[in-house]
């Protein structure tokens, strides 16, 4: 009796029918519908021999911190005790900032900008003021803040929000200039409203505008200062209900601030001009000054200047009052930068900033508004930065910012992600940036130093690199969720300047930023890293700790090869293959040996992009430039976008591709080995048979559809562009697919696959026979429906094909396998908000056939992705050998077989042979990655050389050996398969048994959609492949099964930033841009969401209010009534009564009490909570304790004198006093 086993049955449920026969020479292995997984005659095998320890249960998805600069801000407070900061966005956003570690982002979910922030001062809780005229109080004791409650307005706009010390009470002032009041903690509306009406006088016949300022008096907290935009301030006594004073000036206000003895104000007016004014003569102010303005004669008003924004007034006890303002700088001089001046005694300092200044704050000693105030530093909220001026010294340097804050100094253009690298990289890189630190820093410590933060329990090695649109390459430390820069390397520097006038060739190829990193390459053991440029360069770095001074070595490369745009009907038409002379090594045409200098009216060849430096150049400590790659013009048609890259440190080999075709370099030898179409990779067993192209009348290329554009390929608001769809950029241009041929006449038609095994050499004169041995498969191959068989009709797209061209189309001459053609990405429909102007580039919404037989197109096949490894080139190969996989943009994979030189010391002089195995595999789409596993199911790293110091002088030359990590699969004696392959393309995913080449596992990842990006990382020691989706979607599958872990709607594709920038890494690590300012991380990994709680930062501690000072009996006799008010009674329902229900509406947030428990992340976070509380009423319980000791001390004191006094005077008459 067959034993029964219920986990297959399990499995095929989710599982398709088996790929009928496992036949070695399969290769298509065609998936049926979207997300079924096929397996190959030997599935059982492998699954028996490897055990998968990876579960659903591993993954969950959540995101973990926001790095950078937030995007857009709006709004800055600061809580002088806890000493945090928060800054709120024109998008919602709130992000909470405080010592190195403490950094937390928040979300309004209606997306509204935030007006204004209020802290509740040392009570951990925060109110802010967004757009859509609702207040939200945010819970700040847990480490992910929560909206406790929110309060609606219905009839009016929020203008202005006042929030005093130690109160409870919010002050709201609105746009009709009508001011009400809150309970902060209730968020209920008093029934207490000052209306404009009642403020002004009533011969006032206009109304005042907007509230635009609020404050209450330093003096009493029973008055408050209320002012109006058109220039009116009215100071109202809020016991007797009626204005004390009013105050009229002619000038629209900005701001106000008081003196700290509450006696004088001042405000900043949009003339320029600030205004002091006394409370004892309101009639007219006590001084007027315009800072900025001309002086003019006696008895003429000063000249006006640009509007003064804020003011703030601040004391000190020991030195002249400090006035700061923003703004109010001379019309006659626009040029000038935006500013902030510094007054203080006679000084006048105007500190002129890099971008707008939003908001600034004052940081001052003390919360309490009626005592010294003694400022020491101000926080300054730029469009795009944010700096801390040092208040304390007199030439005011700013503070030395500990935040990441300058990511998008130069706009990103790419991205790279590693987990778990080489321990001592970061302290490395870190020893050689901090070098070339700027100087002229505060020596003082930053004063934003709140909350709470720890390493928590995952520690381990992380570093992001980061390209820009400059040409610079940031590399930053991004352990334990934290983000410090560790690292600055500038690529133009290896590049000549450029003179104006000049670079008039390069303007026609990047209208903007030609330096702008495209792609980038990290080998993090043996430090070699890699850039490709928008330029069409490509440079390779090796790190030294030694300074030299050396000149680059640059190598030009033709990369272009057009075809015919139709299929040739016989196949001894074909052409044979390239001349050798063309493709080796000491091809002139390769070595840029001989340049082609184009004249105006001549035609350009040969001519790179941009010049390098020719003169020896000094190298920092550092990444050195090694070699200069470039691609020049050919019979006057530009160079194309690079569009993979990769690099090997142990083969000493640089491979990049494009539309055009691939180049392979030796970078230890600095010669060309292989610059070849992609055509002419497939030798003779061309797919397509199609033939040289005779030279174009027009050489002026299409640069809508080719043409770098520069940054607006990258950066988000120009135009944006998925870097892995590239063979539909050619199609932009066409026109609708006929309706008559969208659709197949035979949706269920098979195709007929047949599988080249041909693997001949060609170089120099050995040109053997052709063998082939084809099996036949039929297989469903349908995407969205339409078939993309040509053998059952060719479909078109741009164009209707007559019943001849069909014919020629289906004729394929022998040994001329039919081929499906992959689908592009870029051509699947989706919808992206864009502008009229982007939408013209960005041509994503054009609906175009799955079934693409577009045969004019078929020439311009892209190398999408590249990967060097110990592999099998060819078919049942017995040994592993050096290997570059190459994938296209119309799903092939070609293997490239690279002959090194066998001893170590000639690998320095012996050439290398590269020569192409006659291998291909095919998937549906554009190839994204490539990664290998062991017969065991462990993955395979490439081979790299381990890092040496190539400037070291201390080391013997003799000791001058290569020390490589080959990473070759394990050796056995048994016959069969020892290494499998797995590949994952726009559409699917497939895994190869090598040397085989028997396709094992097919997964079709997608069909109404496409992948965006693609790795198979490391989980919890075991690999797995994790995609995005462009419609939002992140799935896990595990290897090599190509199970579904995972599958979840995470973000929708909003931006092309996003597609741009999101990668993968391991240990259940992701990052992308998420705006122009900020980088977002996230984790699919179960075990780091369950620690993320651990790992975040404590916004709030638990500290003492600081005292206030005494004032003294005569200053408590005679300075006011303060101390005497109760807000409670006046604004309590008791007196006040209630509002209106129409005014505004109560909504309880998901913060609250009810909703506390499940944000709080479970029971470690109840007991936190718990334990905080009791810490904190232990504390106040032990406060408590002091003072009533204190009491008891005093009282026992007076008792005492007052006894001895008593017996003093006990027998004395009263005569004797």
């Amino acid at each position: 009796m067959k034993k029964f086993n219920f986990r297959k049955v399990l499995d095929g449920l989710t599982a398709s029918s088996p790929v009928s026969g496992s036949s070695s020479g399969s290769n298509s292995g065609g998936g049926a519908g979207s997300g079924s997984v096929h397996t190959g005659g030997t599935a059982g095998i492998l699954r028996e021999e490897i055990q998968e320890t990876l579960t659903s249960e591993y993954f969950q998805i959540c995101k973990t911190v926001r790095h950078g600069f937030p995007y857009q801000p709006t709004a800055l407070a600061f809580d002088p005790v806890q000493k945090i900061l928060a800054i709120g966005t024109r998008t919602g956003a709130i992000r909470i900032l405080g010592r190195p570690g403490v950094d937390c982002y928040c979300q309004h979910e209606s997306g509204a900008a935030v007006l204004q922030l209020q802290f509740l001062i040392n009570e951990g809780a925060l109110v802010s003021a967004s757009s859509d005229d609702t207040l939200h109080l945010w819970n700040l004791r847990q480490k992910r803040p929560a909206i406790l409650h929110s309060l609606k307005f219905n009839r009016e706009r929020i203008t202005y929000c006042h929030l005093p010390f130690q109160s409870k009470w919010l002050y709201v002032g609105t746009e009709r200039g009508n001011t009400h009041i809150v309970n902060v903690e209730s968020f209920i509306l008093s029934g207490y409203v000052i209306m404009w009406n009642k403020a002004i006088e009533l011969s006032t016949k206009t109304h005042p505008g907007p509230v635009v300022h609020l404050s209450d008096s330093p003096r009493d907290e029973g008055k408050l200062l209320i002012g109006y935009e058109n220039g009116t301030v009215v100071f109202w006594d809020l016991k007797s209900k009626r204005a004390e004073l009013r105050v009229y000036y002619d000038e629209a206000i900005h701001s106000i601030d008081w003196h700290h003895e509450g006696k004088q104000f001042m405000c900043s007016h949009s003339d320029g001009s600030l205004t002091l004014w006394n409370l004892k003569s309101p009639s007219r102010p006590f001084q007027t000054t315009i800072p900025h303005g001309k002086s003019q004669r006696e008895g003429r008003k000063s000249e006006s200047c640009k509007p003064i924004l804020k003011v703030e007034y601040k004391t000190c006890r020991n030195s002249e009052p400090f006035i700061i303002f923003s703004g109010g700088l001379s019309y006659d001089k626009a040029c000038r930068r935006p500013s902030l001046t510094i007054m203080h005694g006679k000084a006048i300092t105007v500190l002129e900033m890099d971008h707008p200044i939003v908001e600034f704050l004052t940081l001052c000693e003390t919360p309490y508004p009626n005592e010294f105030q003694e400022p020491y530093a101000v926080v300054v909220l730029l469009e795009k930065d944010l700096i801390v001026v040092d208040l304390t010294q007199s030439n005011f340097p700013i503070f030395e910012n500990p935040y990441p804050m300058d990511i998008h100094e130069s706009p990103v253009t790419c991205t790279a992600y590693f987990a778990d690298c080489p321990p001592d990289l970061i302290l490395v890189l870190y020893s050689i940036g901090v070098k070339h630190k700027k100087q002229g820093y505060s020596n003082k410590e930053w004063p934003i130093s709140g909350g709470a933060w720890n390493l928590g329990t995952q520690t381990y090695p992380e570093i992001i690199i980061t390209g820009h649109a400059d040409g610079s390459i940031k590399f930053w430390d991004a352990s334990a969720i934290t983000l410090q820069m560790l690292y600055k390397l500038k690529t133009s520097k290896v590049f000549e300047k450029q003179k104006v006038g000049e670079g008039k060739q390069t303007c026609e190829i990047v209208e903007e930023d030609p330096y702008a990193v495209q792609m980038i390459y990290w080998c993090p053991e043996s430090r070699i890293f890699c850039v490709s440029g928008v330029s069409a360069y490509v440079i390779v770095y090796k790190f030294s700790r030694h300074e030299i001074t050396a000149e680059i070595v640059s190598l030009e490369v033709r990369l272009q090869y057009d075809v015919e745009d139709i299929i040739t009907p016989e196949p001894e038409t074909s052409p044979p293959f390239p001349d050798l002379s063309s493709q080796l090594p000491s091809s002139r045409s390769l070595s840029g040996s001989t340049t082609t200098v184009a004249s105006e009216g001549v035609t350009k060849d040969s001519i790179p992009c941009l010049n390098v430096k020719t003169r020896p150049v000094r190298m920092p400590p550092g990444y050195q430039a090694e070699l200069v790659i470039q691609l020049v013009w050919v019979d006057g048609e530009p160079p194309q976008q690079i569009t993979s890259l990769a690099v090997s440190s142990a083969y000493g080999i640089v491979a990049f591709g494009n539309c055009n075709g691939l180049a392979v370099v030796d970078f230890i030898q600095k010669t060309v080995l292989l610059s070849m179409g992609t055509i002419d990779l497939y030798r003779s067993s061309d797919l397509y048979q199609r033939q040289p192209r005779s030279p174009r009348k027009n050489k002026q290329f299409i640069a809508d559809n080719f043409c770098m554009r520069g940054l607006s390929n990258f950066y988000p608001d120009l135009t944006k562009r998925i870097r892995t769809s590239y063979q539909s950029l050619t199609e932009l241009n066409d026109s609708p697919v006929p309706q008559e041929l969208e659709r197949c006449k035979s949706p269920t038609s098979g195709l007929a696959t047949r599988t080249p095994e041909a693997a001949p050499g060609f170089y120099r004169n050995e040109i053997p026979a052709v063998r082939q041995r084809n099996q036949v498969h039929h297989l469903p191959d349908h995407v969205n429906g339409h078939c993309t068989s040509p053998t059952s009709q060719s479909c078109s797209s741009g164009k209707r094909l007559s019943s001849a061209d069909v014919s020629k189309v289906n004729r394929w001459g022998p040994g001329r396998p039919p081929f499906r053609k992959a689908q592009s990405a870029a051509c699947m429909e989706i919808s992206l908000p864009v502008t009229t102007e982007e939408s013209r580039e960005n041509s994503y919404n054009r609906s175009r056939s799955s079934s693409i037989s577009s045969i004019d197109k078929d020439s311009k096949e892209a190398i999408t992705a590249l990967y060097f490894m110990e592999s099998f080139a060819r078919k049942n190969d017995s040994t592993v050998s050096p290997c570059l996989f190459v994938g296209t943009s119309l799903g092939m994979v070609l293997i490239i077989s690279l002959n090194l030189p066998s001893a170590d010391e000639q690998r320095f002089t012996e050439p290398v042979m590269v020569l192409p195995s006659g291998t291909f595999l095919s998937l549906k789409g554009a190839v994204l990655t490539f990664s290998c596993m062991d017969r065991t199911g462990g993955l395979m790293q490439p081979p790299y050389e381990v890092w040496r110091d190539p400037n070291n002088i201390d080391e013997n030359e003799k000791s001058w050996r290569r020390k490589l990590v080959m990473n070759c699969p394990s050796p056995s004696q048994e016959i069969g398969d020892h290494q499998y392959t797995i590949i994952c393309s726009e559409k699917q995913a497939k895994v190869f048994s090598l040397p085989s080449q028997t396709c094992l596992y097919v997964h079709n990842i997608t069909e109404t959609s496409f992948i965006l990006q693609a790795d198979v990382v490391v989980m919890c020691n075991s690999a797995c492949l994790a995609c995005f989706c462009a419609n939002g979607h992140i799935m896990i599958m595990s290897l090599p099964s190509l199970r579904p872990m995972l599958d979840v709607n995470y973000l929708p594709l909003t931006d092309m930033r996003i597609a741009r920038t999101f990668c993968f890494t391991n240990e259940g690590q992701a990052l992308y841009l998420v705006s122009p300012t900020e980088i977002q991380r996230l984790t699919y990994s179960q075990e780091m969401c369950d620690n993320l709680q651990d790992m975040l930062g404590d916004l709030f501690t638990p500290i003492e209010t600081p005292e206030a000072q005494n004032r003294g009996f005569l200053k408590g006799l005679f300075g006011g009534s303060g101390q005497t008010f109760d807000r409670e009674e006046l604004f309590g329902e008791a007196s006040a009564g209630k509002a209106s229900r129409s005014l505004a509406q109560h909504i309880p947030g998901p913060g609250g009490i009810e909703g506390m428990k499940g944000a709080a992340g479970g029971v470690m976070g109840e007991l936190t909570r718990a334990r905080i509380a009791l810490d904190e009423r232990g504390q106040r319980l032990g406060e408590l304790e002091e003072k009533t000791a204190g009491m008891m001390t005093s009282a026992e004191a007076f008792s005492k004198h007052a006894h001895e006094l008593m017996l003093k005077y006990k027998d004395k008459k009263w005569y004797q006093f």
